[in-house]
């Protein structure tokens, strides 16, 4: 596992990287387990390293909170939230618009996946959010 410490707009990120296996990658962001999937997959010999096997079940947790939650949309790219547009328990339809992100001077609507009712709003204006960070769940 590798350690790093990143300040993004003026807050800092601790960010730690784990396991690779195939193309996913664990990993924490100031407490926060994510999965990572790769583009380009790392050449194998990470993946047979005996320290890195030893931190499969530190990722294993991660699955199931994804695992009938419903759909999580996630944020494209790292930003900061300028509104969020839908509440927790309202209806809504694929396409529609959750949020607005601002992201290198551009304002980018974040967008429902699927028709459905929203479980959970995770953000809300003015949050600071990494590429892959929950916006909302729809059930």
């Amino acid at each position: 596992m590798k350690n790093y410490k990143f300040k993004i707009n003026g807050k800092d990120y601790n960010v730690t990287i784990g396991e690779a296996e195939g193309k996913m990658l664990s990993v924490n962001v100031n407490g926060a387990d994510y999965q990572v999937e790769l583009e380009n997959a790392p050449a194998a010999a990470p993946v047979q390293a005996a320290p890195v096997a030893q931190a499969a079940p530190a990722a294993a947790p991660a699955a199931p909170k994804a695992a009938g939650a419903g759909v999580t949309v996630k944020s494209p790219l790292p930003g900061i939230i300028i509104s969020v547009d839908v509440k927790e328990g309202q209806a809504v339809k694929r396409g529609q618009k959750v949020a607005v992100i601002e992201a290198m001077k551009m304002e980018n609507e974040i967008l429902a996946e699927s028709d459905g009712t929203v479980t959970a709003v995770h953000t809300r204006k003015g949050d600071s959010v990494l590429e892959g960070a929950d916006i909302v769940t729809i059930g």
